[in-house]
């Protein structure tokens, strides 16, 4: 890695363990410690998912006119300041004005980070560059809600102001990390695909194994990551009789897979078509949601419930440590010269609407409609296998295997070959 890419990395680092300060406490800080009740604090989330499709749309153009690097830099101060005054806000007013700024300014880091990687990577090391964003992010996130969760005390609001105030210092730590970055060009894909349409969106659209991901993602964050704090977790407690604390343990769990292996998958999927190795997340996800569904219909121990509830979240999490060295450079190897900042914006939209449906319909199925939950999700999960097979078809053999593209270097004496990003 070079210095900008550590960097950036840091930078990763620094904005996770920020969040995972304040983002598990959020709901009892707004109903609980400002005393805004349940109602105020279900806007607060929800508004935190609508400040992203609102920004995300917008996003994409700076980056692609600005460059990545001042559209971050703006996003993190209005982090920054959202998290400052949502430690501090008493009314639901207040409080909703604050999440919708650290909303906006949280939703645009991802395609501002995800393009700087970008253009700091070569098509041979970006893999192992979004793995290891991956890897910090989950290691920054639970260390963060670890800390966070020793220095948060119910009773008193300034042990919140002081959660909200260190997320904030993070954001501003990370302008001064980030304002040293050089970002240079990337280089071009030899043979990807023109698209039509000189209009940005337009010229997206008219991409179809773009749009084809696009699907293939919404799909993948609903059946998944959309389910994991809302439809899994209730379905957990009403039907498997999980308790809050195994219900920690699966999450643990989750993350603990995600750091402990993801290098060790990444060895795995580097030579395997990304095509298949999203199918082959599909089917273990599937096999996930079968465990689950043994967890709470399977009239077996409490103890094999719970055993087996566990065992579901560490499936998700290896599927997620595939797709990270996956989906995200192949969003970037499907870009045309140029247009990154564009696509890696619109796949933070198509992410944001997945999360933001997930939670609204798994939610109640899960808690009470417990058998057609677990169907569901289970066909959900084997068409991600589906979705990635026919995806495969609309790709060139550079985009689906990038070691191609190494082997073809080899084989012309290394000539260079330009690279489509």
């Amino acid at each position: 890695m070079g210095a900008a890419m550590r960097r950036i990395h840091v930078g990763n680092a620094l904005s996770a363990f920020g969040l995972g300060f304040t983002v598990p406490y959020l709901y009892v800080y707004v109903a609980q410690v400002r005393g805004l009740g349940a109602m105020t604090a279900g806007l607060v989330l929800a508004v935190f998912a609508v400040a992203a499709l609102v920004v995300l749309p917008f996003a994409g153009r700076a980056i692609v006119r600005r460059g990545p690097l001042p559209v971050l830099l703006a996003a993190l101060v209005t982090a920054a300041l959202g998290a400052l005054s949502l430690g501090v806000a008493s009314s639901a007013a207040a409080v909703l004005v604050s999440a919708s700024l650290l909303g906006a300014g949280q939703a645009v880091m991802q395609p501002a980070l995800a393009t700087m990687i970008v253009d700091c990577s070569s098509a041979e090391t970006r893999s192992r560059a979004f793995a290891m964003q991956f890897f910090l992010q989950n290691l920054g996130l639970g260390v963060g809600g670890l800390i966070g969760g020793h220095l948060v005390d119910t009773s008193s609001a300034a042990s919140f102001t002081l959660l909200f105030a260190i997320e904030a210092a993070m954001f501003l730590l990370l302008v001064v990390v980030m304002a040293t970055v050089r970002v240079p060009h990337a280089p071009r894909i030899e043979d990807a695909p023109l698209t039509s349409g000189r209009g940005g969106w337009k010229q997206l659209l008219g991409n179809r194994a773009m749009v084809q991901l696009c699907v293939l993602g919404f799909v993948l964050f609903f059946a998944c990551y959309g389910q994991f704090e809302s439809g899994l977790s209730a379905y957990g407690v009403e039907a498997a009789g999980i308790s809050t604390s195994a219900l920690g343990t699966a999450l643990a769990a989750n993350t603990l897979v995600i750091v402990v292996a993801q290098f060790a998958v990444l060895r795995f999927v580097e030579r395997r078509r990304r095509s298949r190795v999203i199918a082959a997340v599909g089917l273990i996800w599937a096999v996930a949601w079968a465990v689950a569904g043994y967890a709470g219909l399977g009239h077996g121990s409490q103890e094999m419930a719970t055993a087996a509830f566990v065992s579901t979240y560490a499936l998700f999490g290896l599927g997620e440590a595939m797709l990270s060295p996956t989906v995200a450079p192949l969003v970037a190897d499907l870009a045309p010269e140029g247009m990154a900042g564009q696509y890696n914006s619109a796949f933070a939209l198509v992410k944001q609407l997945a999360l933001a449906v997930g939670p609204a319909v798994g939610g109640p199925l899960g808690a009470s409609l417990h058998a057609p939950y677990i169907v569901a999700f289970l066909l959900f999960s084997l068409g991600i296998t589906v979705l990635a097979v026919r995806l495969g078809r609309q790709l060139t053999d550079v985009q689906d295997q990038p070691w191609l593209r190494k082997s073809r270097v080899v084989a012309r004496g290394g000539a260079s070959v330009s690279a489509d990003v």
